[in-house]
């Protein structure tokens, strides 16, 4: 990968492969997309809105971060679109963090302010989807790297059985 972030934070970008069994990736989209639903299913969402700041929608994030550590928020913009491939429909989501004067920093939250996120969906050819994503984050404050990246590596497969859990229930909560 080029050196998006250059500083020696130590953090890892992640590139993540996967599969969402039965999912198909118009419900996978609709379920990432739909901010309201995920604070019903993501046990870390503390808040999570989006708001238009000068023409531009952006979203504010909340994340609950676990005792000592302190809560962290996130705010960006993402866009979604859906494109067509050599026939192949692929739904791309684009996400990255941006400095809203608005939107500023609350006491006793530390501010995620380098986030970037890239996800690809499609079809992995019978009733579910394959998912691609890029993430960078550096969630700040005095958090030791290797345990940064622990949590990383552990939270996204239970971030994707979530997730296909949300999708399994979102037809029933719509």
């Amino acid at each position: 990968l080029p050196i998006l972030f250059p500083q020696q934070s130590g953090l890892y970008e992640y590139k993540i492969f996967g599969g969402l069994a039965d999912c198909p990736p118009k419900l996978c989209v609709d379920v990432y997309m739909d901010l309201d639903f995920r604070k019903q299913w993501d046990q870390y969402v503390k808040e999570l809105y989006e708001k238009t700041y000068d023409g531009e929608k952006v979203i504010y994030w909340e994340v609950k971060y676990p005792f000592p550590l302190s809560n962290r928020d996130y705010v960006y913009i993402r866009e979604c679109r859906e494109m067509d491939v050599d026939g192949r429909k692929i739904w791309v989501v684009l996400a990255q963090s941006v400095s809203v004067p608005q939107c500023p920093e609350k006491p006793g939250i530390i501010r995620v302010k380098s986030y970037k996120q890239s996800l690809a969906i499609e079809s992995d050819g019978k009733t579910g989807s394959k998912v691609y994503m890029y993430y960078f984050d550096n969630p700040g404050g005095m958090i030791p790297s290797w345990l940064v990246n622990w949590a990383a590596k552990s939270g996204v497969p239970t971030f994707l059985k979530d997730m296909q859990k949300a999708c399994h229930n979102y037809s029933k909560s719509t």
